[in-house]
């Protein structure tokens, strides 16, 4: 074979653009962490509506900054609230806040021992990392003053996630190079997939950091993107160097072996792309931002790892030639067939019973997902060692006892709320709230007046002065529209909360209304996600059956392949039930984050279809040759299991570095995908596989209409 592609003519100038495009997507993706806020859990809808209301109508601030005061033993009480009153002036002074609710004027803020304050900035075009510094400039050698609120738990996720990617690379990427020179043999051999990882993570960020000019990106995705990038980097180009040094081995050329390896191992890659793909895109029927992101985040490094693997790694095997055999320090066993086809052997003997042990493991890994609990991911993602955490968590527990959770309903009614006709419809409305068994309040004009007659409160607007009610009528009426603050005593991501919303929404009223607050957001993110994950699956299921159909011409095998991966995936979720909620090996105690099953299902199902056709591919060559279901069974086994296991191993290496990070939901995922992937390779494609071939027999190639 003497024709040279053209990636094989074109090394030099394939290197260099690569190496070109490297350098300046590499400057723009400096600029990416600086980009991204929010956790991602935004879907458009009434709460959306009603927050855009309270800001502009109702002018609720755009932001809040919340500082805790913790009075020190020997502080009098004077001395604490002149300490108080010494930082908020120095705030107000600084940072021009457009208000602030102090303890020393509101006593609900203001305990024996704790006291806090709400900094409030109404500009939305505010930037608030300046204001930070600067109220943590004012506070930073005050004893027992801590910062917190969402700005200040966005800024410290981003700087988590930042430090916990280079954890996460410092444990992963030695590790991952061990497994490479065990599976490759030599360093050069083992540096290149290192090399194809690291283009893909700098160019695939300089992407995102143009894209997150016109969509808004979560911070999530600075963990998410590179652990899929670099795995299937370093997987990809597993592959394609083994089935190139297995050309070389068979005696052929450096040129020709590199074209055999684009042809044959350059199908396994686009095939695996293809599957990841469709789960990652699949997520987007989703309406919600965190999913988007993570689909465009993980399309973005795949569509690179794809187009590095297949040029700029051949051109890198063309420019070293024999020198990728170069330094060997671990000497690699390169036969390990023999050993492989005993243990497949062994399986094939007992199918039964291997099958029925497999299962029963599987089975006991699903028991606990009966007890997961999903929840939206707050201040509790970041570790209980920041203080943004440890301080908001302090004000819930010492101030936010009696309320629950609030819901604000935004009317609308013609004719305006301030006469007769109009309080006697706001009555009508408190009367509805009310009468719920989980509502412990409701703000109207007759709770604050406690008045019941609307003809009398309307006696009393005509001098709201004189009446005192002129501050809550500035507060709750606004024209046509009125707002209605609905405290509950059951939490906003409790099922009875979302019921409540959920059935309000659905209900009549007396007047237009909307609905918002925490219990309106976790219910509508709860509905979208319950909505749409039949079609996820359908689109994940149902493609995956027909690409597996066309590729092994069977019905068998991609039912097989479906049944085992749904079944497998179960066990993983079950295990990180037990891993999480129950707090094991020295994990915090957390509920499941709610995107974690939707994503690692979507992932997962993708990546290990890899496994499974690059095992079956084999299997039905031999199959074809001699029409021994048993023989192919294990000479595919024998074949094939090294790299399987290599890069299953690297895969599991480089996302399980996450577990030793602090976002809770990143570490989650990179535990979910690596337990998924080691039972997949190890459960599933070493017992379950060969045991069920062995069972079916000829009957796994079955094929209607088969000419």
């Amino acid at each position: 074979m003497n024709n040279s592609t053209p990636i094989i003519r074109s090394w030099k100038i394939i290197l260099a653009t690569w190496l070109i495009i490297a350098v300046i997507f590499g400057f723009f993706a400096t600029k990416l962490p600086s980009k991204l806020e929010g956790d991602g859990f935004r879907t458009d809808g009434d709460y959306e509506k009603v927050q855009q209301e309270l800001h502009d109508t109702f002018h609720y601030p755009e932001n809040t900054l919340l500082i805790l005061f913790e009075k020190e033993e020997s502080q009098s009480a004077e001395e604490f609230q002149s300490q108080i009153q010494s930082i908020l002036t120095d705030i107000e002074k600084t940072s021009e806040p457009s208000a602030i609710d102090s303890p020393l004027v509101n006593n609900a803020f203001m305990k024996e021992q704790f006291a806090y304050a709400a900094v409030h900035f109404d500009d939305e075009s505010l930037e608030m990392d300046p204001v930070i510094e600067d109220v943590q400039s004012i506070i930073k050698d005050k004893n027992g003053v801590f910062l917190t609120g969402g700005p200040v738990i966005s800024n410290d996720i981003n700087q988590a996630s930042q430090d916990d990617l280079k954890r996460a690379e410092l444990i992963g990427l030695p590790v991952a190079l061990i497994v490479l020179l065990l599976a490759l043999g030599t360093v050069a051999a083992s540096v290149l997939p290192l090399i194809i990882g690291g283009v893909t993570i700098v160019i695939g960020f300089g992407i995102l950091s143009f894209i997150a000019d016109y969509v808004d990106l979560a911070i999530f995705i600075l963990n998410i993107a590179p652990m899929l990038g670099l795995a299937l980097s370093i997987d990809f180009s597993l592959l394609f160097i083994n089935r190139y040094k297995e050309e070389r081995a068979n005696g052929r050329s450096i040129d020709d072996a590199i074209n055999v390896t684009i042809s044959k191992a350059g199908h396994s890659i686009l095939f695996s792309a293809m599957c990841v793909f469709i789960g990652l895109g699949s997520v987007l029927l989703i309406d919600i931002d965190i999913f988007k992101n993570v689909a465009i985040g993980g399309m973005t490094v795949i569509a690179i790892a794809v187009a590095a693997s297949m040029t700029l790694l051949p051109a890198m095997l063309k420019c070293l030639g024999d020198r990728v055999y170069k330094w060997k320090i671990i000497r690699s066993n390169h036969d390990t067939s023999n050993r492989w086809r005993t243990f497949a052997g062994f399986v094939m003997k007992r199918p039964v019973l291997v099958a029925t042990l497999a299962l029963a493991v599987l089975g006991a890994g699903i028991l606990p997902v009966k007890n997961m609990n999903l929840a939206i991911p707050g201040a509790d993602a970041l570790p209980a060692s920041f203080e943004s955490r440890t301080a908001y968590d302090t004000i819930e527990k010492e101030f936010m006892k009696e309320t629950a959770s609030t819901v604000y309903a935004i009317a609308e009614r013609d004719g305006g709320w301030l006469n007769e006709d109009g309080l006697t419809v706001m009555k009508e409305l408190q009367n509805k709230f009310e009468q719920e068994d989980h509502v412990s309040g409701v703000d109207t004009l007759f709770s604050i007046s406690s008045l019941d007659d609307p003809a009398q409160l309307a006696s009393m607007i005509k001098q709201p002065q004189a009446a005192g009610l002129q501050t809550a009528i500035d507060g709750l009426v606004k024209g046509e529209q009125l707002l209605i603050p609905v405290s509950l005593n059951v939490e906003a991501s409790s099922d009875e909360a979302q019921t409540l919303v959920r059935n309000w929404s659905a209900a009549y009223w007396p007047a237009g209304i909307q609905f918002g607050g925490q219990p309106k957001f976790n219910q509508e993110l709860y509905d979208e996600i319950y909505d749409k994950i039949i079609p996820v699956l359908a689109v994940i299921l149902i493609s995956t059956f027909f690409i597996l159909m066309a590729a092994f011409r069977s019905i068998i095998i991609p039912l097989k392949a479906i049944l085992m991966n749904v079944i497998s995936l179960s066990s993983t979720f079950g295990i990180l039930v037990w891993l999480f909620q129950g707090g094991r090996f020295g994990l915090e105690p957390a509920d499941i984050s709610l995107i974690l099953p939707v994503l690692v299902f979507s992932l997962v199902f993708g990546l290990s279809m890899d496994y499974e056709v690059f095992l079956i591919s084999r299997i039905r060559e031999y199959y074809i040759e001699t029409r021994d279901n048993t023989y192919a069974t294990v000479e595919g086994l024998a074949g094939t299991s090294k790299i399987i296991t290599s890069a299953a191993l690297i895969m599991i290496v480089i996302t399980g570095a996450f577990a030793f990070t602090g976002v809770v939901p990143v570490k989650q995922i990179g535990i979910g995908i690596a337990i998924a992937i080691a039972i997949d390779a190890t459960i599933v494609r070493l017992l379950l596989v060969p045991s069920l071939m062995k069972l079916l027999g000829t009957a796994n190639w079955w094929m209607p209409f088969r000419r």
